[in-house]
């Protein structure tokens, strides 16, 4: 499962959601999507818009956990 970091991001750069959106163009409805982890996907260009905002990596903004019960 992959998981978004975005709610941890936007508490260590003392920023709102609506502040992002402002910054990236990405309607708040979506970006809270993103925060809550109920995004199905995400397009390169959202993920470069945000990581622009936020002068971050993808993976700081992402992480891979291994859901399997094997």
């Amino acid at each position: 499962m992959i998981e978004i970091h975005l709610d941890i991001l936007l508490v260590q750069r003392k920023m709102k959601l609506s502040e992002l959106s402002e910054k990236t163009g990405i309607q708040i409805s979506n970006l809270s999507i993103l925060k809550n982890n109920k995004a199905k996907a995400i397009r390169f260009s959202t993920l470069i818009s945000i990581c622009n905002a936020l002068q971050c990596q993808p993976g700081d903004l992402m992480s891979f956990r291994d859901d399997s019960s094997a």
